[in-house]
């Protein structure tokens, strides 16, 4: 009797150290043991986007575009067999909310690489972390700090796939020039997106001849710019220049036109949402501003070599969601399809991918055609842009 109760006993802890290890092997099958997840058979991705708050506009359709691409890829096999999970965070249009989605996903989750940073302050927050704890870091702000600040040296681990002030402010002033719109106001958002294009603003302006008659700035929360826009109509501008993005520019704009103001607008690339002729409403007609060529696709010559790839995004990011593809969804396009182009090239292994990326030449996106370098880590120039006006709340090629 003693031995058959020995022999059960045996058995019991046998089993039991069997399903204890199972457990266990199962919890590394889904990630849980491994840095990024690579050894599970799944390779971890972080992305943090204004999805809610005021940066919404730009926000939500990077979200939905990032998810909709990497369900693409997973449904075609992933990644040399390894599907991708995505852990996407809302930093609800705050640069608190964007620091503390970036530490969690590099010491909690453990990602291999994150896209994300709607708007330039809250890409200029997370980049610190990124850097410290070198992991890739694929920005869809603008400014020009974000990936090359005032050292004029890049980031190391920091790129991004918006088009830089460094790109835009030229074309503006060169459209300005040869409009023969010489003294125009500047009216610029006071937060980092305003304050990194007015630099690039004040740095050029002299070369193609123009002069600012005023200059001024106002809260991304601005409900009310008459005040400002009645010293502005004082000042007698030939043009003026409002650099925001979709939801305060819209404000603004809308003031200008009803304290009658009637001269030319011309904005920033910040505004390439339907939301901003929502909420600008009559008032958006007219306006003129440089952007990607995604919103005028229909227009161009068959030979653009954007063409085929704009036409895709947008059939299918507007079949799967039913509203109008914007260049801020773009903007996601492009670093999801670079970054799963390096990881298709190198895998994860971060210093390798990191090489990867600083090497990404002739990848034609949405938001023009990438030449990265060791110099460069945004890799797009003025051609990537084109003037675009709003007529009857459309987009139409404007030069």
């Amino acid at each position: 009797m003693k031995n058959m109760k020995k022999w059960f006993f045996g058995m019991l802890v046998f089993i039991l150290a069997a399903t204890l290890a199972a457990c266990g092997n199962k919890e590394e099958a889904s990630g849980g043991s491994s840095d990024s997840g690579d050894d599970s058979g799944e390779i971890k991705i972080g992305s943090i986007i204004d999805a809610s708050g005021s940066a919404a506009p730009l926000g939500k359709p990077e979200e939905e575009t990032i998810k909709m691409i990497i369900d693409e890829v997973n449904e075609q096999g992933g990644i040399d067999g390894k599907k991708i999970k995505l852990i996407s965070i809302d930093s609800k249009s705050d640069q608190n909310e964007a620091v503390l989605g970036m530490k969690k996903l590099i010491e909690q989750e453990k990602v291999t690489a994150i896209i994300g940073g709607t708007i330039s302050g809250n890409s200029l927050a997370m980049i610190p972390l990124a850097e410290k704890a070198q992991v890739p870091y694929i920005s869809l702000a603008a400014s020009k700090q974000v990936n090359k600040p005032d050292d004029n040296s890049p980031r190391e681990w920091t790129y991004k796939t918006a088009q830089g002030d460094d790109v835009v402010i030229p074309k503006l002033l060169e459209y300005l020039k040869d409009e023969k719109l010489t003294k125009v106001a500047w009216l610029g958002v006071a937060n980092s997106y305003g304050t990194s294009g007015h630099e690039e603003f004040e740095k050029l302006k002299g070369e193609y001849d123009i002069e600012a008659v005023i200059e001024e700035e106002f809260e991304a929360t601005v409900n009310d710019a008459k005040s400002m826009l009645t010293r502005v109509k004082k000042a007698d501008p030939q043009a003026i220049i409002v650099w925001g993005t979709a939801q305060e520019s819209a404000v603004v704009t809308k003031n200008i036109r009803e304290i009658g103001l009637d001269v030319p607008i011309i904005e920033s690339h910040g505004i390439g949402t339907k939301e901003f002729i929502e909420l600008a409403g009559n008032a958006a007609n007219g306006v003129i501003f440089p952007a990607g060529k995604l919103l005028v696709v229909d227009e161009l010559e068959d030979s653009d070599p954007q063409k085929e790839v704009l036409n895709q995004f947008k059939e299918s990011y507007e079949g799967k969601f039913d509203k109008a593809a914007s260049t801020f969804g773009g903007h996601a396009y492009d670093a999801v399809h670079i970054l799963v182009n390096a990881l298709e090239e190198v895998g994860t292994d971060k210093e390798k991918l990191r090489e990867a990326l600083e090497n990404t030449e002739g990848f034609v996106g949405i938001s023009g055609v990438f030449n990265m370098s060791s110099d460069d880590h945004n890799g797009l120039k003025s051609d990537s842009l084109t003037m675009i006006e709003i007529n009857d709340g459309e987009w139409t090629k404007g030069d």
